[in-house]
Order: structure tokens, then sequence, then C-alpha cells
């Protein structure tokens, strides 16, 4: 037979006290005198007394849980970042509730539905590569559950975000390619919904047009990040009459899928072509005649500074009108 817990209506019943004695000593309240708390205590830890956390949210208005979206927890940099947002929440008493888009927008739009059906007290957000609906989002606010957005954050919406700068990123893997004599350069980009696209395209276009390279010799093309498309975009660029010599991936998986096609055209990476990329996964240090260099975005770090900042907010006697809307990491090219 299951037993049920116990209840500060037995511990009150047993030790014959009132039901609000026994819960202002549980809470080390000034007005119980010692011998009253240590018997209270002592009775409670008899009957295994754990305290009912739902009604202590619901006399708090806090149900003291963080609700996190991510694209996919496969991926290292969300794992890395899930790792920080637990550090973070467990040292503030929270608890996590974690949902994956897996890049789908309905699901992701299932999960903030759910998160606002549990009354989570704020929601960590990294978007759905193809995201361009956020009024799920703007809902949540609405109703009173700060939003903050982090790496893959909305490009029109008024939020709390944190993202790395890729503009300047970029522009530095192309400085990079330039000085080791590339000319003819390739650059696979991202979905044109996500708002990290628009940023790589300026800083590349930027770049380009710093060193003065000939638009014949620079090829812009695309994936949606799948491996079938990724495969399309590395053999447009292969395709090329005079192909490229170094090619800009968007990220490292992209990276990882052109360089698997690459070697199989017999290419040398490396010597028939370079690759550079984006989020400097550890994995990538483990290849050889892998990537040139990778960008790192610092997924612990965005990951930390978004629950600060959604923290900062939740604590009511914080203030908040000195807190910075947008905060931008600057990203570092790690050369491999």
């Amino acid at each position: 037979m299951i037993q049920k817990p116990a209840t500060i209506k037995e511990i009150a019943k047993r030790l014959n006290v009132s039901i609000s004695t026994v819960s202002r000593a549980l809470h080390d309240h000034p007005g119980i005198g010692l011998r009253t708390k240590m018997r209270v205590q002592q009775i409670a830890a008899e009957l295994n007394y754990v305290p009912n956390q739902a009604a202590i949210s619901f006399k708090q208005g806090k149900t003291k849980t963080v609700g996190v979206i991510l694209p996919n927890f496969n991926e290292d940099f969300f794992s890395i970042a899930i790792t920080a947002i637990e550090d973070m929440t467990q040292s503030n008493g929270y608890t996590v509730l974690i949902g994956q888009s897996h890049d789908n927008t309905e699901r992701e739009k299932t999960i903030v539905a759910t998160m606002q059906k549990h009354r989570v007290d704020g929601v960590l957000v990294s978007l759905s590569k193809n995201t361009t609906d956020f009024t799920p989002f703007e809902q949540l606010m609405a109703n009173g559950i700060p939003v903050v957005f982090f790496d893959r954050i909305p490009n029109q919406l008024d939020a709390y975000t944190v993202s790395c700068d890729l503009s300047k990123a970029t522009e530095q893997l192309v400085d990079l390619l330039v000085a080791q004599k590339h000319k003819r350069i390739g650059f696979i980009n991202g979905p044109e919904s996500m708002a990290s696209f628009k940023e790589r395209e300026e800083g590349f276009r930027e770049s380009v047009k710093k060193h003065k390279l000939s638009e014949k010799d620079i090829t812009v093309v695309s994936t949606d990040l799948t491996k079938e498309q990724t495969t399309t975009a590395i053999k447009q660029l292969l395709d090329k009459k005079d192909r490229p010599t170094a090619v800009i991936a968007f990220n490292d998986y992209v990276a990882l899928e052109a360089i698997k096609f690459t070697r199989e055209q017999g290419l040398k990476i490396n010597e028939d072509i370079s690759f550079v990329s984006y989020a400097n996964l550890p994995i990538t240090t483990y290849l050889e005649q892998g990537l040139l260099a990778s960008v790192e975005q610092f997924p612990y770090e965005q990951a930390e500074k978004a629950t600060e900042i959604l923290f900062t907010i939740l604590d009511e006697k914080e203030d908040t009108s000195a807190l910075q809307k947008n905060y931008v990491f600057q990203a570092e090219v790690v050369m491999h």
C-alpha cells in the first residue's frame, strides 16, 4: 500500500498545536520559540514531511519553474547551453521544463502553449530555423511571462536577446582567407528566416568590398540545414568552372557535410579547397585535415547571460530600467 505524504495538519495534531504554528516553525519565523521549532522539525523528520511545492507556489504566485525551448538537444551548442541554464536555475532554487522544437514551427507553438498552461515563471528560447510568426511569444509576454531569446533570436520583435556579433566574425573569416591568398570564395549561408542569415551576409559583403574581390569569384548559395540541401549547395560550388578555393559554411554541421561530399569528389581538404565555419564545436578539433578555422559563439556564456537577465526580470526587487535589452558577445575566430 502506498503511503500518502505527511501534511502540516498531521504534525500539528501530533504536537497539539495550530497548523499556523507548524507552518511558521517550518519557515523559521522569529515569532516561534526555539523549543517549538525543534519539536516541529523533529516530528517533520520522523514523518518524512516534504513541503507541498504546489501549495507554496499558489500562495507566492510563482511556480519556481523556468521554461526552455530549444531546436535540438543533439547539437553540441544546445547541450552546452542546457548545462549553463541548469547550473543557473538550480543555484536560484528553480527547476527547468524543457521542450525541443526540432526546427518545427507548429511544434514550437505547442510547446509555448504547454509552458503557459504549466504557468512557468519565465521562458528562455532559441528559435526554430523557420520561425517568422512571433505571436505565441508576444502572448506569453502579454500574460506576464517574461521571455529572453538567445543565439537564434527574432529579427522583428521588441524583446530581450543575447547573441554573438556574427557580422564582424564573418568579416574576420574573409580577412583570414584573403591573408592565406584565397580569392575565389564560396559562401553557404543558412535559412533566410533566421536573423543570423542577414548578419553573415552583411559581414561577407562588407569584407568582399573591403578587399576588392571580384564579384565573378564570389558565389553565395544557401541551405535549409538539411543534409540534402547542404549537399546541393556544396555541389553548386564545386561544379563551377572556376570553383572556390575556400568556403565559408553556415555552421560546423554544414561544414562537416560539405567536407564529406568534397572528399568524395577526390579533392584534398586544405590543399585543393579549405573550409571555415561557425560554432567551434568540440568534435571539429579531432578532425585531420578538417576545418581551417571556426567562430566561437560561446554557448555556455550566451545561455548563462540569458538566464541571468531572466532572473533579474523575475526578481521584483531588482530595478530593470537599466537592464540592457540586446546583449551582444564578440565572437572569436579560432584557428584549428
